[in-house]
């Protein structure tokens, strides 16, 4: 009896619904603190030297920031552990005098600049240099669990890179890790590794200094001229093979680069080939590609792909599908290279218009998700994009709501993807218009281009763009875990219907049709009844998710 009761025990505790508490180093991460809140990032200049042996780096990240308001004595630089901040320099321009060191207090994974910053002028920028060392993270699971990735390709060469969506930018590198708050002057980096070159975010600076007797140059240096969030700040280190191409586009021509270690040259090629016309297809869609000064380029990286902002990471072997299958279950997929598309498609979604707190992911995967589609529709046709979206939803799990507890950097359900993906299906079936939809869709880059953004702006946005009344919905799909369930009988000649599991005022437009008979209902939680004469082998609406 004993071991029954210590079974059904565990059974509970591995079960039932679990509250986590939230900490305060949680809170420092997450919120715009008094150490935050004063400043705004305006540049990052990033120097980083790489110990590829001892699995070190080493660097200085240069802050230009505007006071935004009365600072105080502090200032929250984030750099986790076990990475070291050495020194903070306010620098001459600052106060006129000559550069200050600051003092600097560890509190975990946030660095303390102590100083009498009240001295500086709201509305004026400075500059603060921070030099740090240490051994990152390595990274556990890349992307999903995230950091340094070290290691070699099949013929032994250094084949090195980074992932830290989540995690934070501050796994690496010193800075504002928040996404609300991105460089609104860009970024350079430049990465000295002895013996190989370095890929980052960008376009290509001048850097001449070479290793000894020719070798390959041992600093690369790139920059970005547009804003870029912190998490997509990244670097890749590997023996690579790169060719250039160009797109005419919407907004003139586009530079494209394409990096793939030397022996997968042949095989990269042949998969690469469809960006031009994802491109097309996504500029028709979505708008212009958003950093046309910064280029696109696209890099084999040790891991399956992350968007870094003009240099997407890809790592999915030159496989069609995700991995080699196809996630919607439809065969659709396998049509074409999910991480090519997938990833590529962030940079309207989550690299343009980013989400101030990762809370609101959804707008970064449920739109970019959604993108997918809209290429299958580009490539194979509306009747195929419809039936992969819907294959997406078989992924949903439904274990909690979309939208994450704000102010701690925690993002929701994992269906930000698939179920954020139909939320956007959704409107477009309720909007019934496509050019309405594709001018919504072009509107949010447009209107919020290099923006960041809260899920209140985007509601409000696709609202109003839409013409339709969408709070109850939103409220049903983001801040409930419920899909809403649909109760039928027909008897007497009569069809009753309502939803169970929603959120009060809930309704979605429904067709249920029986041979060639086809009505238009508008469920709600309560009871409702229409005469019917269609038979009992009802269908309602494929293109809404419910039960």
């Amino acid at each position: 009896m004993r071991i029954i009761q210590c079974l059904l025990i565990m059974w509970y505790l591995l079960t039932a619904n679990t509250t986590f508490a939230f900490t305060h180093a949680d809170t420092l991460r997450g919120s715009n603190g008094p150490g935050r809140a004063w400043w705004d990032a305006i540049r990052y200049d990033l120097q980083v030297g790489f110990d590829t042996l001892g699995k070190s780096i080493y660097g200085i990240n240069q802050v230009s920031f505007t006071v935004l308001k009365s600072p105080g004595d502090s200032m929250q630089i984030d750099l986790q552990t076990p990475m070291v901040l050495d020194s903070a320099i306010l620098m001459p321009s600052a106060l006129g005098e000559g550069p200050i060191l600051l003092p600097v207090k560890q509190e975990g994974n946030v660095w303390w600049v102590k100083h009498n910053f009240r001295k500086l002028k709201v509305g004026s920028q400075y500059l603060l240099a921070i030099f740090y060392h240490g051994k990152p993270r390595e990274a556990v699971n890349p992307p999903w669990d995230g950091g340094f990735s070290w290691g070699h390709d099949s013929l032994g060469k250094l084949f090195v890179a980074v992932s830290c969506q989540g995690l934070g930018a501050s796994v690496w590198w010193p800075c504002k890790d928040a996404q609300w708050d991105e460089p609104d002057s860009g970024m350079s980096t430049r990465f000295f590794v002895p013996g190989y070159y370095a890929i980052g975010n960008g376009k290509e600076l001048d850097v001449t200094a070479s290793a000894p007797g020719g070798q390959k140059p041992t600093i690369t240096g790139w920059e970005v001229k547009n804003p870029i969030n912190t998490y997509n700040v990244t670097f890749y280190i590997g023996d690579y093979v790169h060719w250039h191409d160009t797109l005419m586009g919407e907004n003139g021509k586009l530079d494209l680069d394409f990096y793939a270690l030397r022996y997968h040259e042949e095989q990269a090629r042949k998969q690469f080939a469809v960006v031009k016309q994802m491109l097309h297809c996504f500029e028709y869609w979505m708008g212009p590609y958003p950093f046309y000064e910064d280029g696109y380029k696209i890099v084999e990286a040790p891991y399956l792909g992350m968007e870094h902002q003009s240099a997407i990471a890809y790592g999915n072997g030159y496989k069609m599908g995700y991995k080699g299958y196809d996630r919607t279950y439809t065969g659709i997929g396998m049509a074409f290279d999910y991480i090519i598309i997938h990833e590529s498609g962030h940079e309207w979604f989550g690299n343009n218009v980013t989400a101030k707190d990762m809370a609101d992911n959804w707008i970064h995967e449920g739109i970019t998700c959604y993108s997918e589609a809209l290429f299958v529709e580009c490539t194979q046709g509306k009747e195929k994009a419809y039936k992969y979206c819907r294959g997406e939803w078989s992924n949903i799990r439904a274990d909690k709501p979309m939208i994450g507890p704000y102010g701690v950097n925690e993002e929701g359900s994992g269906d930000i993807y698939d179920k954020g993906a139909a939320i956007i299906h959704m409107i477009r079936m309720m909007t019934n218009n496509d050019e309405k939809f594709r001018a919504m869709l072009r509107g949010l880059g447009k209107d919020f281009y290099h923006q960041t953004v809260t899920t209140q702006q985007v509601e409000e946005y696709i609202s109003k763009q839409t013409g339709l009344e969408l709070k109850t919905f939103f409220d049903q799909y983001l801040r409930t875990d419920k899909i809403p369930h649909l109760e039928y009988s027909i008897k007497d000649g009569k069809l009753k219907y309502k939803f169970t599991h929603v959120v009060a005022g809930f309704t979605l437009p429904l067709t249920v049709t029986a041979g060639e008979t086809t009505e238009t209902i508008r469920p709600t939680s309560e009871w409702q009844q229409i005469k019917w004469n269609g038979g009992y082998n009802v269908r309602f609406s494929e293109d809404f998710l419910i039960k």
